[in-house]
């Protein structure tokens, strides 16, 4: 692997020093050739978070990235300046008939990302159930108790299991303790670790068990919705009983700045609040969006196709279970949900970790082998882990010779059984 010379600006100081923006003169085209080459020598060894890395988004960028291409208001609104308001109501009318949501009940719209997208979520069901509890479990995105206490709602902390999935015996506990105040549950679809998948049928059947006066089930897809709904595998059909999905847009299609897409039941809203000097309506939660990332996404969606994402989201599978067999051929217990991109291990030893970027919680690591990932970096990675792992290496004193094992799924049925599954 060949690494690029470290640029100038680093070796005078640091990047930092010469990104100060209160020396004179600053060399900008130094500090952006510094950013470039960082990113391009990280590149080969960044296994470890679900960003894309197959797709060109280089066209939207020469053709559209010198405007400022501001989405104000409301995606449906066609009073005001439209910038690209037409290609995002284009991408949310795509994702909501690949997740088979009534066309009469659906409304959405281009995020930051998951966060906005649950913050979104959330508010809406909050206003509509006030006295809610809202329920998630230890292995729901970080982003929701920080949402629940920025609603001043109660939350309802419920455990999840070893390969990441909701406890829903837990559940049963929280809810029955609860039962008298209406429900919201966030369920995950494809956990941060090991891209577990809730599933909401068991969700549904316990609520009802409980006879909760009302309820709203929220699924925080951001990472897997995209890959399960191409597989019909996930589905806001009325039989769902799904309120609301989040998806992400850098994480699967790969769009090179942090965005994503809400859909709500458009049922469960209130009417947005009109501003005049915008002439528009104020339904979204940051009021002014950026419309080149709603131009990013459907480039991504209208150059692949559904058929074209599919074919992406089965090779990205192929090759996590490639994974999987050459760590376990290797003598490095890995597994991953069916599913899954996501291939969960034991933490490797520090010097794996300094060369390759991956997720680590305490003994437990992920690669994910997003689309654009390849065969020889994974080969790549399993060769430096035997080698550190050697007989006659030095792994040091924080990890044994041998890995130590690590959960794995309890079942083998399929990990959306429930979502919305046909």
């Amino acid at each position: 692997m060949t690494h690029t010379p470290t640029p100038a600006p680093a070796r005078q100081g640091g990047l930092a020093e010469a990104a100060d923006l209160g020396r004179t003169p600053v060399d900008v085209t130094a500090v952006l050739d510094h950013l470039v080459a960082e990113a391009d020598t990280a590149a080969p060894t960044s296994i470890g978070f679900p960003g894309a890395v197959d797709l060109d988004h280089r066209e939207v960028m020469a053709r559209l990235g010198h405007r400022l291409w501001n989405n104000i208001g409301d995606p449906t609104d066609t009073s005001g300046t439209p910038h690209t308001r037409i290609l995002e109501q284009a991408v949310i009318a795509w994702l909501a008939d690949t997740l088979h949501m009534p066309t009469h009940d659906r409304w959405g719209y281009v995020t930051t990302g998951g966060t906005e997208g649950n913050l979104s979520a959330l508010h809406t069901a909050h206003r509509r159930l006030p006295t809610a509890r809202i329920y998630y479990s230890t292995a729901a995105h970080y982003s929701i108790p920080k949402i629940i206490e920025m609603l001043g709602a109660r939350g309802v902390v419920v455990n999840a299991g070893p390969d990441g999935e909701m406890n829903y015996d837990h559940l049963a506990v929280r809810v029955r303790r609860h039962r008298r105040w209406p429900a919201i549950v966030v369920a995950t679809a494809g956990t941060t670790m090991t891209e577990a998948v809730d599933d909401t049928t068991r969700i549904h059947t316990i609520l009802d068990e409980h006879d909760v006066p009302g309820r709203h089930v929220h699924v925080d897809a951001a990472l897997s919705g995209i890959p399960l709904a191409l597989d019909g595998r996930l589905r806001l059909d009325d039989d769902s009983r799904i309120g609301s999905i989040t998806v992400s847009g850098h994480k699967f299609l790969g769009v090179p700045t942090p965005c994503g897409v809400v859909l709500i039941r458009d049922s469960l809203r209130r009417e947005g609040t009109p501003v005049t000097y915008t002439a528009t309506l104020d339904t979204t939660v940051t009021g002014s969006r950026c419309g080149l990332a709603a131009a990013l996404l459907w480039h991504a969606i209208a150059t692949h196709g559904r058929e074209g994402h599919r074919w992406r989201a089965s090779e990205a599978r192929h090759l996590a279970a490639y994974t999987v067999d050459k760590l376990t051929t290797a003598g490095w217990p890995a597994w991953r949900h069916p599913h899954a991109f996501t291939v969960v291990l034991p933490t490797p030893p520090t010097a794996v970790r300094t060369k390759w970027l991956l997720a680590t919680d305490a003994d437990v690591s992920h690669l994910i082998c997003m689309p654009g990932i390849t065969q020889g970096q994974i080969d790549a990675f399993v060769t430096d882990l035997t080698d550190a792992t050697a007989p006659d290496s030095n792994p040091g004193p924080d990890h044994p010779h041998l890995p130590r094992s690590i959960p794995r799924p309890r079942r083998a049925s399929s990990p959306t059984a429930g979502v919305g599954t046909p």
